[in-house]
């Protein structure tokens, strides 16, 4: 008995030794890689579904159906079938969207690499989703796509270090160093993944990898060239860059040169994943939390009010928006500032500015989105937190 009880004794101090060096989290698969997120790729299923887009080689049926996000297999298969023969994606299809034979066999007749694109998530998310599915499932085929999409976005870096929001085809505004819809922050965050080696990127070769690090270090520089600087003070960025200039510019009608308060946003949380960041970087980042500051809204917020259903040309509105009055609502941000005054501005599909959301058709005012509260949370939280974690 007192050999037995001895035995069980040290079962036990060894079950609790084991739980202590090794928790169970480490066990669990760690919801995959957070693979079952698949946020990534709802903008461009938002405009296969609602919105008119005529570059789309298929359309949704009326009650297409969908994959679970747990179908794994089955949306890394999708994917695959929209990869075009560069190694990139177009963009505005749902990769969840389960496809009838004849979509399929659509797609894979019109593979086209001029309308491969970073914009509204594409390419990039369906790297990164290839990526978590080959470590998981071990299939090749996955880590092969893969890899042609990062090629892809290798080869479709300018020198300058920045990314056009189409490749190859970079014409009108496609051209642009492109913020917007988190287009180049996109591609940085796969290089970035890659570089810091993300278990999940562990089939990336040593010179593929090194060779993503020097494309995100350039990333990176391009982006510090890139931030507006006025009366010798740099502010943000716009959405998109001039290619050559490095200049803001205009792109859609409605979309005009500006400070971007989103995309500056994106751009900010970016720069302070930056790992041992360096003085130039610091300096940005605290300029742009600067401006940030200076530049918000407060005692107003936007009310959505119903209203007589209209179907315009890319959506269907039964409501509006205006702006109110509201002193207990938090600060608010605009899209866009106009450079050198830094005053709220806004557009119409005929190019003219305006400077009250109600000056703006109501196509356009329930069509984009003019107010959020995109920088709040780097301002109440991720900005302490990161000037404590970099000793300031």
């Amino acid at each position: 008995m007192h050999h037995g009880y001895s035995f069980l004794r040290q079962l036990v101090l060894l079950s609790l030794l084991v739980s202590c060096l090794f928790p169970a989290s480490l066990f669990a698969q760690q919801d995959d890689y957070h693979i079952k997120d698949v946020s990534g790729f709802q903008d461009s299923r938002h405009h296969w579904m609602d919105i008119t887009d005529h570059e789309q080689v298929i359309v949704p049926s009326k009650d297409q159906p969908r994959f679970k996000p747990s179908d794994v297999r089955h949306i890394a298969d999708n994917i695959l079938l929209y990869q075009q023969p560069n190694g990139g994606w177009p963009k505005n299809y749902d990769m969840l969207a389960i496809l009838s034979d004849e979509q399929k066999a659509i797609l894979v007749q019109h593979k086209d690499s001029l309308h491969t694109t970073f914009d509204n998530g594409a390419t990039y998310t369906q790297i990164e989703y290839l990526a978590k599915a080959f470590t998981l499932l071990g299939d090749k085929k996955y880590e092969d796509a893969a890899l042609r999409g990062l090629q892809f976005i290798l080869k479709a870096q300018y020198e300058n270090g920045g990314w056009p929001q189409f490749y190859p085809d970079v014409s009108g505004y496609r051209k642009y160093i492109t913020f917007n819809d988190g287009a180049m922050i996109g591609v940085m965050q796969v290089l970035q993944h890659i570089a810091q080696n993300e278990p999940y990127y562990s089939f990336v070769n040593n010179q593929l990898r090194e060779e993503a690090s020097d494309a995100y270090k350039k990333g990176i520089a391009c982006i510090l060239k890139c931030q507006i600087v006025e009366k010798g003070k740099p502010t943000v960025w716009c959405q998109q860059h001039d290619n050559i200039t490095l200049q803001p510019v205009g792109a859609r009608t409605f979309e005009l040169a500006s400070k971007a308060s989103e995309e500056s946003a994106e751009i900010v949380r970016l720069l302070m994943q930056v790992k041992n960041p360096n003085a130039e970087i610091i300096k940005a980042v605290k300029n742009a939390v600067a401006w940030f500051q200076k530049v918000e809204i407060k005692g107003e917020r936007v009310k959505t009010i119903p209203a007589k259903e209209v179907v315009y040309k890319f959506h269907a509105a039964n409501d509006d928006r205006i702006v109110v009055e509201d002193s207990s609502a938090p600060p608010i941000w605009t899209r866009y500032y106009e450079l050198e005054t830094d005053r709220p501005m806004f557009a119409n599909r005929d190019g003219k500015k305006v400077y009250q959301l109600s000056d703006v058709s109501r196509e356009r005012r329930t069509g984009y989105a003019w107010y959020g509260y995109w920088p709040q949370r780097i301002i109440s939280v991720e900005y302490p937190d990161w000037l404590k974690k970099i000793g300031q």
